[in-house]
This record gives C-alpha cells, sequence and structure tokens, in this order.
C-alpha cells in the first residue's frame, strides 16, 4: 500500500474512533442527564409526599383535640342535671315563662298527699335538668361538628 492510502485509511480509523467515541460520550451524558432527571424527579415526588403526610398529622392532631374537647364537654355535662336540680331548688336558677305550665299543675297536686307531692316535685326537677343537659349535649355536639367543617374547609 502506498503512503497515501495508509494515510488515508489511518486518517478513516481515527475519525472513526474519535465518531465512536464521542457517541459513546454522548450516550452516557444523555444516559446521566436522564437519570439526573429522574433522581430530581423522584426527590420531587417524597418532598410532596412528605408534605401531604405532615398535613394529614396536623388535620389528625387538631382532629383529635376537637374529639378531646368534646370528649371532656360529654363528661362535664354529666353534672349537669343534677346542678340544675339543686339550682332551682335553692332559687339560684329560674326557669322561662313556658315553664310555668308545670307550676299550675301545683293546684290539681294541693288535692295529693304531701309524698306525692314531693315526688311530683322531685320528678319535674329531675325532668328539668334532663332537659338542661339534653340541650347542652346537642350544644356540644354542634360545636364539635363546627370545628371539624372549620378545619375541613380550611384545607
Amino acid at each position: 500500500m502506498s503512503r497515501i492510502a495508509i494515510v488515508v485509511v489511518g486518517i478513516g480509523l481515527w475519525s472513526a474512533a474519535m465518531f465512536g467515541a464521542g457517541w459513546t460520550w454522548s450516550g452516557d451524558r444523555a444516559e446521566g442527564s436522564e437519570a439526573n432527571q429522574r433522581a430530581a424527579g423522584a426527590v420531587a415526588v417524597v418532598d410532596q409526599v412528605n408534605h401531604a403526610r405532615a398535613a394529614e398529622h396536623r388535620q389528625a392532631d387538631s382532629l383529635a383535640t376537637i374529639g378531646a374537647k368534646h370528649e371532656e364537654d360529654r363528661a362535664a355535662a354529666e353534672a349537669v342535671p343534677a346542678a340544675v336540680v339543686a339550682d332551682l331548688r335553692n332559687g339560684n336558677l329560674r326557669l322561662r315563662r313556658q315553664w310555668a305550665a308545670c307550676e299550675t299543675r301545683r293546684v290539681s297536686e294541693s288535692a295529693a298527699s304531701t309524698a306525692e307531692r314531693d315526688a311530683l316535685a322531685e320528678l319535674r326537677a329531675k325532668g328539668q335538668g334532663d332537659l338542661v343537659r339534653v340541650g347542652r349535649d346537642a350544644d356540644d355536639q354542634l360545636r364539635a361538628c363546627q370545628s371539624v367543617i372549620l378545619l375541613n374547609s380550611a384545607h
């Protein structure tokens, strides 16, 4: 082979080797770039998941606080009927006029024996205490429901 043919073949081999090296380097670079993008995407997903979990934990803590407050209110409501009955007897609490109908029955009770009157008065006082407790229970339940709704509407 002549010197020119050797140089041409050498340049061709050199060009082919450089083309192959460039192709490999370009492929490696593209794969590295793709790997970096995947890693960045995975990090973003992890951040979103952690953010969502943190929000869920905050909401669960808030709901637990609302539930605990509601249970405290329910426990405190146990003493309401007895306190109402005691306050009615002591005169510290007076009922509205619509409850005066209970008092008009006393005219018919005047003919009843003392024991019957005392039993009726006790029953009336207990009923009034129970009515106040029902109202308080409803208020407590409504307050807890409103707290949950406000918490959910804030998110």
